[in-house]
């Protein structure tokens, strides 16, 4: 058996450089071992540092859970810490909202981050609440997001300045035995904003 360090090692350089990222409390926690991934080619795509993003991007640390979700790190990649799954049950009952503190009124297309698998829903509906309403898009996280193998694009939305604005993951209306991802939202400004 060939022991490949680097999994381990980029998980616990991600751990070391970012401590002030703390898991939800609401969360159930993780329960791989640091470096336990089923993909090790796409570690190299992890996020640790939402910070480091374009854009007003909200994690998962941040968000509002509604039922229980589980932090997970086994799918990479993924934003900050890790990410959180439904556990495949509770269907219709669950769901993590992401609200940005946007600086201005204005247009801004926006991102989910989630890792894909089959393992994953084909249809995870994402509520975006915006300056002219609420939009509902319903996306399949069996396949590769187009931005950085981990964000996919929902739309481009005008939204109020402050905290008036939200996306929301949810697992209604999804698969039996399948998973819903809930990882973090990038609120990128558009055109003059």
């Amino acid at each position: 058996m060939i022991f490949r360090p680097w999994p381990l090692l980029a998980f616990l350089s991600t751990a070391i450089a970012f401590e002030a990222l703390k898991p939800h409390p609401k969360a159930v926690p993780n329960i791989h071992p640091p470096g336990e991934v089923d993909r090790p080619e796409m570690v190299k795509f992890i996020v640790s540092d939402p910070a480091s993003l374009p854009g007003i991007v909200v994690d998962e640390t941040a968000a509002e859970l509604v039922g229980e979700w589980q932090y997970s790190t086994h799918t990479p990649p993924y934003v900050g810490l890790g990410y959180l799954h439904d556990m495949k049950t509770g269907k219709g009952a669950k769901s993590v909202t992401f609200t940005p503190d946007l600086p201005k009124a204005g247009w801004y297309e926006v991102r989910l981050a989630h890792c894909y698998n089959v393992r994953r829903s084909t249809k995870t509906p994402v509520t975006i609440h915006h300056a002219d309403g609420d939009t509902t898009v319903r996306i399949n996280q069996q396949t590769e997001p187009a931005h950085d193998h981990l964000f996919r694009t929902l739309g481009t939305f005008r939204f109020a300045a402050g905290r008036k604005g939200w996306a929301r993951v949810s697992n209604d209306g999804t698969e039996a035995g399948k998973v819903v991802i809930a990882d973090a939202v990038q609120f990128l400004p558009v055109g003059g904003n």
